[in-house]
């Protein structure tokens, strides 16, 4: 169980960097804006980085409701390990970004993020900007494909337990609430008509605090049970929520991944989790990648979604793909 509290940047990862050293990996938290609001990001940097060489570097994106201190910092770390210069940053509205209401999610937004990150890190010194690559992680890495479609500045692109956050927030985990879109869709819209009324935002349902062991064993989803652990308690972290603005969803349910997947003319690499039940995710936008000839999926075995954010072997495995993937495409 990690403690934010316990490191300095508050990074609650494994093996997270707790101070900068020379001739290792160094962290450097920075502030950028993106239409007026101030957004919160670390950059992570080389051993021996120097800034008058030249580098590649690679954007990071966080699941939904993760903050940059969870698996994003992660294989963020992991990749300047690798001698990249890297970013993870936190989505406007979420985690130590400004905007409010908080924990607004929309697709528009989320897929701007990405490109403002980008913006900053092609400007950062060293980096050589036609050397670009993103990672995008869960409902991230769902984002990332979309901007990946029109944004040629990212010359490889790659996925970590893909999440299509439209088709989910629309149809239901698995098509679970395809009987109840047109009801939520009414509470969305009752969501927006109260904020503008009365300036309240009207939230989803969150992770409770303390969940006993038979209301665990009731959560439907291995998706649901293990992220109740990794949000909210061994790597939890006060910027991560799990719930949204209610009338996000006037946005996401509207939203689907799966549209013009064939723009990406870039090298794809999707890794996903062998027994994760998201795993349709990934190969349902693999399937429709027929834009690139370069593409990859690969399944970590034995792996669910959740597990690929901290368990040592599946990490390892995943990132021994994109060591390989980015080294050859940047």
């Amino acid at each position: 169980m990690a403690d934010y509290k316990l490191n300095p940047f508050t990074l609650v990862y494994d093996q997270a960097i707790t101070e900068n050293k020379a001739h290792a990996v160094n962290i450097k938290p920075v502030s950028y804006d993106l239409n007026g609001l101030k957004i919160a990001a670390n950059v992570y940097t080389p051993a021996d980085y120097d800034p008058q060489q030249t580098y590649a570097a690679i954007v990071v994106a966080h699941p939904n409701g993760g903050v940059k201190e969870q698996v994003a910092g992660l294989y963020a770390q992991k990749l300047a390990e690798q001698g990249y210069i890297t970013i993870a940053f936190d989505a406007a509205y979420q985690g130590g970004s400004e905007g409010l209401p908080r924990y607004v999610d929309r697709p528009a937004n989320r897929i701007e993020d990405i490109r403002r990150a980008a913006d900053f890190i092609s400007t950062f010194p060293g980096v050589d900007p036609q050397r670009l690559g993103v990672l995008g992680i869960c409902g991230g890495g769902g984002y990332t494909i979309k901007a990946a479609q029109s944004d040629k500045r990212f010359k490889a692109v790659a996925t970590l337990s893909m999440f299509n956050s439209g088709l989910v927030r629309r149809n239901g985990f698995q098509n679970s609430q395809l009987d109840t879109i047109q009801q939520r869709l009414e509470q969305a819209s009752q969501a927006r008509e109260e904020f503008v009324r009365t300036g309240k935002a009207v939230y989803s349902p969150a992770f409770a605090n303390k969940l006993t062991a038979q209301e665990l064993e009731a959560l439907p989803f291995d998706l649901y049970r293990d992220g109740y652990f990794y949000y909210g308690v061994d790597y939890a972290h006060p910027n991560s929520q799990t719930n949204f603005t209610l009338d996000s969803l006037l946005d996401l349910m509207t939203f689907d991944v799966n549209t013009n997947v064939n723009l990406i003319n870039q090298p794809l690499l999707m890794v996903a989790g062998e027994q994760a039940d998201t795993r349709y995710m990934t190969e349902e936008v693999f399937a429709q990648a027929t834009g690139t000839t370069n593409k990859e999926l690969f399944l970590i075995p034995g792996a669910r979604h959740i597990q690929t954010y901290f368990k040592p072997e599946y990490v390892a495995q995943a990132m021994q793909k994109y060591t390989e993937f980015f080294a050859k495409y940047l």
